[in-house]
């Protein structure tokens, strides 16, 4: 089965990178905002319709940045295989949501329930942004990409 992901990596005025910091079943990962592709969407609907879903931002999909070009098993099922479509996007409006300057800072009763989800967004500075900040083996290649070539 394929599981098909669209993420965005965005770029504040202020050239940070939006990550998100995400405890999943009882594990801590740092990504970048987007998820999975609906049936009858296309890809830069699917990142957009994620954007104003997790953060409640309208965000412009910009330039493809990496489709992953690789066997990539999934981390939560190993039935499926997951192919993964960056793209750069750009923030429309001003941001509405509360950024974390600490990785995973959340309330106890978000993690209280181990097989749950819960999400907070973290700025990087530029500078210090690096693929060893992002959890997934995809993202990392694509922090790597990002960082060479911008």
């Amino acid at each position: 089965m394929f599981n098909l992901r669209v993420y965005g990596i965005l770029l504040t005025e202020n050239k940070q990178v939006v990550v998100s910091d995400e405890f999943i079943r009882g594990g801590y990962y740092t990504k970048f905002p987007g998820g999975g592709l609906e049936f009858g969407e296309g890809t830069r609907d699917c990142l957009k319709r994620e954007f104003k879903e997790e953060m409640n931002l309208e965000v412009e999909v910009g330039d493809h940045i990496y489709t992953t070009d690789y066997f990539q098993m999934s981390a939560f099922n190993p039935s499926h295989q997951i192919i993964s479509i960056y793209y750069f996007a750009k923030a429309l409006e001003s941001f509405r949501v509360d950024f974390k300057s600490t990785p995973f800072d959340f309330q106890p009763h978000q993690i209280a329930d181990p097989k749950g989800e819960a999400e907070v967004f973290r700025l990087i500075e530029w500078d210090d942004f690096n693929e060893e900040l992002v959890t997934l083996p995809i993202d990392k290649i694509v922090a790597r990409i990002v960082k060479e070539r911008y």
